[in-house]
């Protein structure tokens, strides 16, 4: 493939010093190498600040800003790049050296994708590791949660069309309210059958934080996008009375194993005493 087709990486940070140096050399050690990477510190600590410095002359920017949140920051590189597709990433992640090169030819030879992910190698803090496959698809896939991975490649024109990302939402979940608009009005979300990126299941991120107000998050979404699910109504039913259900099943489970417990302890001393006799 040519390589006169700039692709920026931008990626946010946010007190993420013992990471962002993988981060920022799985961007510049990528195959495809029209890329700039586009640094946002977003108010990060001063050790962060170090490490960034430290990295600043390989880079083609670093922005500091004071803490504004993950669609901001996003935004603000965006703005400032200058190429035609954008790849964002997450600080404490990292990407395997083929996924520009391989995106990159999705987008180009597919009109119809906005959207390119791929399989990733899930790191937990116990140092296991799972794969993970997001189904990708049309909007329909995405409209009761995120089919794809946050950090994914798309065309600087179709983020500036469809809206940017949201700003307000500083708690999580921005990357697949943003997907839903990009999708919205048609468009595919493509995954790369390969593990192509490394993605850190911490305790502490901003993915396990909002699953903690997740309905509060729902809500925004579904009432912001309430002309999409009110066109999809039987979708929306039938997902709601699943997550009911799900979560009948789950308290019965919960209730029968009490019960056993229970019935085990009354029965423990009666069975002692018939087993002396």
């Amino acid at each position: 493939m040519k390589e006169s087709i700039m692709i920026s990486i931008v990626i946010p940070c946010y007190n993420d010093w013992q990471y962002i140096e993988q981060a920022i050399d799985s961007a510049l050690n990528q195959t495809y190498k029209n890329i700039e990477v586009i640094v946002v510190d977003d108010g990060s600590n001063s050790k962060t600040k170090e490490i960034l410095k430290q990295h600043e002359p390989k880079i083609a920017k670093l922005i500091t800003q004071e803490n504004q949140g993950q669609s901001t920051a996003r935004n603000v590189g965006i703005e400032a790049s200058k190429g035609d597709y954008i790849l964002v990433l997450d600080s404490d992640d990292f990407f395997e050296p083929t996924f520009c090169e391989k995106a990159l030819l999705v987008l180009k030879n597919h009109l119809d994708h906005k959207l390119v992910s791929c399989f990733a190698n899930l790191i937990f803090e116990d140092k296991k590791t799972r794969l993970f496959k997001p189904p990708g698809g049309s909007i329909v896939d995405f409209l009761f949660s995120n089919a794809a991975l946050g950090t994914s490649m798309f065309r600087k024109e179709d983020w500036e069309n469809c809206g940017r990302y949201d700003e307000t939402m500083k708690q999580g979940f921005e990357d697949w309210e943003f997907f839903i608009r990009l999708l919205k009005n048609g468009g595919t979300a493509h995954i790369i059958p390969e593990p192509l990126y490394n993605y850190r299941k911490r305790n502490d991120a901003t993915t396990s934080k909002a699953n903690l107000i997740k309905y509060e998050l729902l809500n925004y979404i579904f009432i912001k996008h309430k002309d999409l699910y009110t066109s999809n109504y039987d979708l929306l039913v039938s997902n709601l009375l699943s997550r009911v259900k799900k979560e009948e099943e789950g308290k019965h489970k919960i209730l029968k194993n009490i019960e056993f417990r229970i019935g085990n302890l009354v029965l423990k001393p009666v069975r002692f005493i018939k087993s002396l006799l």
